[in-house]
This record gives structure tokens, C-alpha cells and sequence, in this order.
């Protein structure tokens, strides 16, 4: 996909985000800053901070191989590129928020089906938050159509998502 296709499926995308009930009515949204090929997160974070949404962005940390979440409110100031090259907040400029704050959390990946089953990039960074949460708040992936798969190959370990938006359709995980 070239990049101004990308950026105009990332706008579709981010129409349909900024209209979820789940997001409408939280006051503390998780994201993440986007990278290489990925859905263009940028909109996204730039209505949340316009909302007056607390913005909070996770850090990697590889020694714990866990997501630190910070409040960042001046992207373009507060972020670095971290592992991987992903923008990342930096721990000297952002307050560090709790996971039990958070009311929406925008969930990246490498591929979805339309079950909300999930692939990400192999960490094991986002299942293993999202399998820590006390407080479970809506999970919300962006992702293309190409990105909707038939299946995939998933474990017990692996976490699904609660929505996948793309820039035409809502899959809603089912709950059994």
C-alpha cells in the first residue's frame, strides 16, 4: 500500500474510531504512535489531546518485557524513537499513569480475523498487559481490510480484542 493510500485509509479508519460510543465517553484513552505500515495513529492522538482526553502511550521496556504507560500531552516534544524505532514517551518528560485509569485502550497488530483474534509483532508485550488488566476497558484495533484474515494462528495466551475497526467494517468480538 502506498503511503497516500495509507494515510487516506487511516483517516476512514480514525472517522469511525472517533464515533465509537466506547471512545466518546472515555476520559483516559491508550494509544500508540504508529510506525512503518501500520494505521496511521496520528489523527487519532491529536483528537484525544484536543478532547482534553488524558493521553497515555506506552514504553517499552525490553529488561522487563512490559509496557510502562506514561501521560504524554506534547507529542512532538515528548516522544523518542525507541525499540524497534517506534516513538515512544520519554520517562524524564511524561507522568507515569496506571493501568486502572485507563478507559480505552487502541490495540496495534500485524493482522486480525474478524473473531477480533489478534497477531502482533511476536513480543508478547500487548498480551501480556491486556492479560493484567484488573479493570478490563474496551479494546479497539485500527487495521486495514487487508489486515482481516480468515484465521490465524493463535494460543490460549494470545488475547483477542474487543473491536476491530476497519476503513468499511466493525467486527465485534463475540462474548461465549
Amino acid at each position: 500500500m502506498g503511503d497516500a493510500e495509507r494515510k487516506s485509509l487511516s483517516e476512514r479508519i480514525t472517522t469511525r474510531l472517533l464515533a465509537l460510543d466506547a471512545y466518546e465517553g472515555a476520559r483516559c484513552v491508550m494509544a500508540y504512535a504508529s510506525f512503518g505500515s501500520e494505521f496511521e495513529s496520528g489523527d487519532f492522538i491529536a483528537d484525544a489531546l484536543a478532547r482534553g482526553k488524558t493521553l497515555v502511550l506506552p514504553r517499552v521496556e525490553r529488561d522487563s518485557r512490559a509496557l510502562q504507560l506514561y501521560q504524554v500531552r506534547d507529542p512532538a516534544r515528548q516522544l523518542v524513537a525507541g525499540v524497534w524505532g517506534i516513538r515512544q514517551p520519554r520517562a524524564d518528560l511524561c507522568p507515569p499513569v496506571p493501568a486502572s485509569q485507563i478507559d480505552f485502550v487502541l490495540v496495534p497488530g500485524v493482522a486480525f480475523t474478524h473473531h477480533c483474534e489478534r497477531l502482533g509483532y511476536g513480543g508478547g508485550y500487548y498480551d501480556c498487559f491486556i492479560r493484567a488488566l484488573i479493570r478490563r476497558p474496551p479494546l479497539v484495533a485500527a487495521a486495514f481490510s487487508l489486515q482481516i484474515l480468515t484465521a490465524l494462528p493463535v494460543s490460549e495466551r494470545d488475547q483477542k480484542v474487543d473491536w476491530v475497526i476497519t476503513e468499511d467494517a466493525k467486527y465485534q468480538r463475540s462474548i461465549s
